[in-house]
């Protein structure tokens, strides 16, 4: 059996981390760390890439034309809804890729329709068919994704799916938009609509499914064994409210069960955690110690018996080998002495490309003062150091110049700190319950911002005493929320880092559109 001209034992993955992923609060990714990700999932074997929403701003249409001109091996995707604006401008930010698709929406249930939409289904089923034939002006790749598919009428989903498949879409899309379904369920709808709908054979069946009841990954995998030969997913399991299906577990269940679905996927699963962090270290999303696959816990055992097992036989306790989804391989072997050659060329081999000269001197410098301070650096430390420095080189409004923090036992935290901004210079003082908290208070008597800490989080980049500590500070203002991010082997650094980075994102005027607005 063939769906689309697609061998039905491969499971194509579609990773929507650019889109569905950077719809979680506060994870709005730059142009230059969309090209980074973008890369890496390139590098990671997956078939296609969302790289965004094309119409929801002009900084989301740059970076999906610039990941449209750089990805080779991989399809790029930009979404779309039913609108010929909104396909016009996805065929346009596509139009240089080497392989490139449209993937549009409506939604199909009578909660939406009447609701939202405010259509018919009639209406509906019409403008539905007018995207795909908008769509395939640009690419003979279009997707069609019928939204809130797990609350629709069965049948009214099989009047659509036959319209835009005789209009011309490649590609079926069944979502559990809102994460309400169980497997068993959602396994059943698939096989029905693929038994019902004319021409089934001729697309490709895909799902997309919300984690709001924790079954995401599940959902996806009942899917498969309904018919569907796509599932789209992201890193992480990033996205909207409890996000989407996690594209680690889910390509590990098909490799690690090949028993119960005889399916394969095209990812280089040793590029799996090297993708997880680096997401991780761009999104601000720490991953949880106890998550499958690339938690840090996900390969340690703490029990005796457990233990022992292990050690006398892997098998007994570990279905999966940590090496083959990428622990352990993730030491640099560059030190003090290195050289910018060497240095550029281990970027280049972690998908990491500095786009100026003064980029890669600046990033250069910052390894070198790190190499001072670690004994061992690893490619989390690389990630998160280039990471810091596209920041630092954003950071226009706010920097940091001076920063003296006291903390001594009985007594009250201290900190003082010199900030640029605008290029002037201002210093000021404050105490607090803690150094970082003084030094938040201290830079707030600068900036006075009134946004508020909605989130602070340390995690360390590595293992080690001497490890650099990852903090995230989200902020909120105006009903804008933010990220910041910053990285350093002194955490009250780390920390000021990240509170100025989201300060100096709150002080910048382009503010990304939400694709569902």
């Amino acid at each position: 059996m063939k769906q689309g001209n697609k061998q039905a034992d491969q499971i194509i993955i579609f990773d929507t981390t650019l889109r569905d992923g950077e719809q979680s609060p506060g994870a709005a990714m730059t142009k230059e760390e969309k090209i980074r990700i973008a890369r890496q999932l390139e590098k990671l074997g997956v078939n296609v890439i969302e790289a965004g929403f094309a119409a929801a701003s002009p900084g989301d249409f740059e970076a999906i034309s610039e990941i449209a001109k750089i990805i080779k091996q991989s399809t790029v995707c930009s979404l779309a809804r039913a609108s010929e604006n909104d396909v016009r401008r996805a065929g346009e930010a596509i139009k240089h890729a080497a392989s490139g698709r449209i993937h549009t929406f409506i939604a199909t249930s009578k909660i939406h329709m009447e609701n939202k939409l405010r259509m018919s289904e009639d209406q509906v089923v019409e403008r539905a068919v007018q995207a795909v034939k908008w769509a395939l002006e640009y690419t003979k790749d279009v997707e069609f994704s019928a939204e809130d598919a797990v609350r629709s009428d069965m049948d009214f989903l099989v009047r659509v799916f036959d319209a835009v498949i005789a209009a011309g879409a490649t590609t079926i899309n069944v979502p559990d938009t809102v994460g309400y379904s169980i497997p068993a369920p959602w396994g059943e709808r698939m096989r029905d609509l693929i038994a019902r709908v004319k021409d089934s054979d001729k697309v490709v069946w895909s799902t997309h499914c919300h984690n709001d009841l924790g079954m995401a990954v599940a959902n996806s995998l009942a899917a498969v064994m309904g018919g569907a030969r796509q599932v789209e997913c992201t890193i992480n399991g990033l996205g909207e409210r409890a996000g989407n299906a996690s594209l680690e577990e889910v390509v590990m269940a098909l490799r690690t069960r090949r028993d119960v679905f005889h399916l394969e996927t095209s990812i280089d699963a040793t590029q799996i955690v090297p993708t997880s962090k680096l997401v991780s270290t761009i999104t601000g999303y720490p991953v949880q110690p106890n998550k499958a696959i690339v938690g840090a816990n996900a390969f340690s055992h703490e029990s005796g018996i457990h233990q022992d097992g292990v050690l006398k036989h892997r098998e007994t306790y570990e279905i999966m080998r940590a090496e083959d989804v990428g622990w352990g391989a993730n030491k640099l072997t560059l030190g003090k002495l290195s050289g910018r050659n060497a240095f550029r060329t281990r970027l280049k081999e972690l998908g990491i490309e500095l786009a100026t000269e003064d980029l890669l001197n600046a990033a250069f410098a910052r390894f070198k003062d790190l190499a001072d301070k670690k004994s061992e650096i690893f490619d989390e430390d690389l990630h998160a150091l280039v990471s810091d420095e596209f920041l630092s080189v954003a950071t226009e409004h706010f920097k940091l110049v001076y920063l003296q923090v006291a903390s001594v036992t009985g007594e009250v935290p201290h900190a003082s700190i010199t900030l640029s901004e605008n290029g002037q210079e201002k210093r000021a003082e404050a105490s607090g319950g803690g150094p970082v908290d003084a030094a938040f208070k201290a830079i707030e008597s600068i900036a006075n911002s009134a946004a508020e800490l909605q989130l602070y989080s340390v995690n360390n980049i590595t293992s080690g005493t001497d490890a650099q500590g990852e903090v995230t500070v989200r902020l909120s203002k105006g009903g804008r929320i933010v990220n910041g991010q910053g990285a350093d082997t002194d955490i009250v650094v780390a920390s000021v880092k990240a509170y100025l980075n989201a300060l100096n994102k709150i002080q910048s005027k382009s503010e990304r559109a939400h694709p569902q607005v």
